[in-house]
C-alpha cells in the first residue's frame, strides 16, 4: 500500500472513480485499478485477497476479492474494473483516461461500465464501517468481465465456495438506469446461446451445376426455418425469445463459380421458457430434417453464454427499490431486458440484482457519467446496506 496516498475520510466516490480511470484497464491489463481499490478498502479493515487465474488459450487475468467481516449476513458487491478498447482515438473529445470532468460530467473510458459504480460501492462500505454494523461486506471485483469471462468472476465464485465461504445476496454494478439515475433496476437476463452452422458441398463451375453440389440452396432453407419459428410470446417477467442471423459467409469472390462451403453464424436470446440445451437440440433437428429432405452433409457447434434467470420481486428487489426511491424519488421498472453480465454466474451462488448509472455511453467514444449521478449512486449503495443489515433481506 502507497503510505504517501493515504486517502481521506470521507470516501469520495468521485475522486475514486477518477483515480480508476487513470489506469488504462483495457481487459485483460489491470493497469493498477485494483491496487487502487486495495488503498482503499485496506485501511478500513478489509481483508484484500488477489486472485489471478490463467487457462489455455485465453490470457492471465488479475482480480480482487476484499471482505470486511466474517460473519453472516454477508452482502456482496460484484462489478469490474476492466474496460473495453478506446476505439478512434480521434472521436474523444478528452483523453479517454484523463478523467475530465467537463459541464458536470466525468468523462473516461469506463465513467459508465462500471468504474464509477465499482468507486460508489467503496464510499458506501466506508461509511457502514465507521458507523459499525453486524455482518459482511465484500467486493469481488474482475479484470476480464469484458473479455472472455473465464479467468475472472466465474473461478473466483468457485474458490470462495471450494473453501465454503458463502454470500446470501448480492448487487452487480452494470449500468442498468435508462433516462435517469434510479429508472431501472435489473432482476434477471435472458439467456444466450451462438451457433456456427458450416454446410459442404462441392465447389465447380456454375456453367456445369451438374458436376458441383452448390451448400447455398441447403443453408437459405436451413436460416429459413429457423428465423420463421417463432419461440414464444414472451413471459411475465420476460420479452419474447429471438433467434437472429448474424452473419452468411461464403467467400466467394468469383461470378462464375459455385462454392463449396457455405457458413452461416446464430444467437439466441431467449428466456426462461426454455434451456440452451434444450434450444441446441431443437436447432439441431430443424437441420437434420432439411439435410434428410435435401441431402449434403453440415457440421454445428454451439456456446451457452448464459441460462435465463430472474431474483423474483421480493424483500430483496423491495429493499434496493426503497433505497432508490428515497435518493432519487423515482420508482425503479424491475427489468429482465439487456443482454448479458457477470450476474449469470452469480445467480448459481446467490440472490442477485443490478443496478447502476444510466447506460447511453458506455463503449462509446467520449464515454461520460454525471458527476451527481455518481454521488447519488453512492448514497444509494449506502442506504440499500443500511436497510439490509437493519434487518435480513429473503
Amino acid at each position: 500500500m502507497n503510505a504517501l496516498a493515504q486517502p481521506a475520510s470521507p470516501y469520495d466516490p468521485l475522486e475514486i472513480a477518477k483515480e480508476l480511470i487513470r489506469c488504462p484497464s483495457v481487459t485483460p491489463e489491470d493497469g493498477g485499478a485494483l491496487a487502487v481499490l486495495e488503498r482503499y478498502l485496506a485501511p478500513l479493515g478489509f481483508t484484500c485477497e488477489r486472485m489471478r487465474f490463467s487457462a489455455e488459450g485465453t490470457p492471465d487475468v488479475d482480480n480482487l476479492y476484499a471482505r470486511y467481516g466474517s460473519g453472516s449476513p454477508h452482502f456482496c458487491f460484484a462489478g469490474h474494473t476492466d474496460v473495453v478498447p478506446v476505439g478512434d482515438e480521434a472521436a474523444w473529445t478528452t483523453d479517454p483516461f484523463a478523467a475530465q470532468v467537463k459541464d458536470g460530467r466525468l468523462y473516461g473510458r469506463g465513467a459508465a461500465d462500471m468504474k464509477s459504480a465499482v468507486a460508489s460501492f467503496a464510499a458506501a462500505a466506508e461509511r457502514l464501517v465507521r458507523d459499525g454494523f453486524q455482518g459482511s461486506i465484500s467486493l469481488l471485483i474482475t479484470g476480464d468481465e469484458e473479455g472472455p469471462g473465464v479467468n475472472g468472476t466465474v473461478k473466483m465464485l468457485e474458490t470462495l465456495a471450494a473453501r465454503g465461504e458463502t454470500i446470501d445476496h448480492c448487487l452487480v454494478g452494470e449500468p442498468t438506469s435508462v433516462e435517469k439515475l434510479g429508472d431501472m433496476v435489473k432482476v434477471g437476463r435472458r439467456g444466450s446461446i451462438n451457433g456456427w452452422l458450416t454446410v459442404h458441398g462441392t465447389q465447380g463451375h456454375v456453367a456445369y451445376p451438374h458436376l458441383a453440389d452448390n451448400p447455398l440452396p441447403r443453408l437459405l432453407e436451413m436460416l429459413r426455418r429457423l428465423d420463421t419459428q417463432v419461440l414464444d410470446e414472451g413471459t411475465d417477467h420476460f420479452q419474447p425469445s429471438n433467434l437472429e442471423i448474424t452473419t452468411i459467409d461464403v467467400g466467394n469472390t468469383a461470378t462464375n463459380v459455385i462454392p463449396g462451403v457455405a457458413r452461416a453464424v446464430i444467437n439466441i436470446r431467449f428466456n426462461d421458457l426454455h434451456t440452451g440445451a434444450g434450444l441446441d437440440s431443437w436447432m439441431r433437428k430443424v437441420l437434420d430434417a432439411v439435410t434428410e429432405e435435401m441431402g449434403g452433409r453440415y457440421e454445428f457447434t454451439t456456446k451457452i453464454s448464459g441460462e435465463a434467470f430472474m431474483t423474483k420481486p421480493g424483500d430483496f428487489s423491495a429493499l434496493i427499490a426503497r433505497a432508490i426511491e428515497k435518493v432519487t424519488g423515482i420508482t425503479p421498472e424491475l427489468s429482465t431486458t439487456g443482454g448479458t453480465s457477470d450476474a449469470r454466474f452469480i445467480r448459481a451462488y446467490a440472490p442477485v440484482i443490478e443496478f447502476g448509472l444510466p447506460n447511453a455511453t458506455m463503449h462509446k467514444a467520449d464515454e461520460n457519467a454525471g458527476v451527481d449521478d455518481i454521488t447519488r449512486l453512492a448514497d444509494i449503495y449506502e442506504e440499500i446496506l443500511r436497510g439490509y443489515f437493519a434487518g435480513r433481506a429473503s
